[in-house]
């Protein structure tokens, strides 16, 4: 499937912004499973830029755009092509993820800061999921299904900064919240999990030159000799639909525009993504 993505910010300033300073993580990853055909990046007012890979394999754009301005307009443009295969089944063992092997290589994937440790009942009933199981691969799809199951996804309900913890208490929140509770449920019993941040076709046959909306999206991925993904959104294995921008130990890592600016002391963001299957 070839997906043409467009994903548009506006930053809209009471008053004046003299100096802007950003890093933009909005350009697609090339992998197996996924080729980029074409990428641009367009800022205006125009901007000096630069780009580089993060620790993650990440391309980054920083830029920084020192004229007096009113608004801002961050426009990412890409052509995907996916494939992605059904995954293989389970094969790592528990024994396997304690060796230096993973535990070491994959050791940041496995710290638990606050935004994704697991509050102590949940932390208790994967645990309890992780005896169940003979294979860390199957408790991990468990684990998924347990918060697909008993968090509601309501917009809304958190923000950027909420704490994993904090959605379970209230059984509510977004694609992230739900992301970093696995994330946490995995780590917390020696799985190591990253966080997945891209997009999606909403639709399951998405027909040809279609335009809809869409948004950004997060899934997530664990080590069983290979990455393995999984939509806890939406009790999904991640299919030709999914188009992956970057990875990271949680949300702070592949936030897609960060920045700071100065003058005006307020500004409004507006967000557009727009998906169509062009093959």
């Amino acid at each position: 499937m070839q997906i043409r993505i467009v994903h548009t910010t506006t930053f809209e300033y009471d008053g004046k912004a003299v100096a802007s300073y950003n890093q933009a993580r909005l350009t697609p990853v090339t992998t197996p499973e996924q080729i980029v055909l074409h990428s641009r990046l367009e800022v205006s007012p125009p901007p000096w830029t630069y780009e580089y890979r993060d620790y993650f394999g990440t391309l980054v754009t920083a830029f920084e755009v020192v004229d007096p301005h009113d608004a801002m307009t961050v426009t990412a443009t890409a052509t995907v092509q996916t494939y992605r295969p059904a995954p293989p089944p389970p094969s790592a063992s528990w024994e396997s993820l304690t060796t230096r092997e993973v535990a070491d290589r994959w050791t940041e994937y496995l710290t638990l800061p606050d935004i994704v440790e697991p509050p102590a009942d949940f932390a208790q009933r994967v645990k309890q999921i992780a005896a169940d199981y003979e294979l860390p691969g199957e408790a991990a799809r468990d684990v998924c299904a347990l918060v697909h199951d008993e968090v509601e996804f309501l917009p809304g309900a958190t923000d950027v900064q909420t704490h994993a913890a904090v959605a379970w208490q209230q059984r509510a929140g977004v694609c992230q919240d739900m992301v970093h509770l696995v994330i946490g449920g995995l780590r917390s019993v020696g799985i190591p999990a990253r966080y997945v941040s891209g997009y999606f076709h909403p639709n399951d046959d998405p027909v040809l030159g279609e335009t809809v909306p869409g948004e950004s999206h997060a899934w997530v991925e664990w080590w069983d000799d290979g990455w393995h993904a999984f939509d806890p959104t939406n009790d999904a294995v991640p299919g030709d639909r999914y188009v992956v921008i970057a990875t990271g130990r949680d949300y702070r890592d592949v936030k897609p525009l960060s920045g700071i600016y100065s003058g005006s002391s307020t500004s409004r963001m507006s967000v557009e993504v727009t998906l169509t299957r062009i093959a």
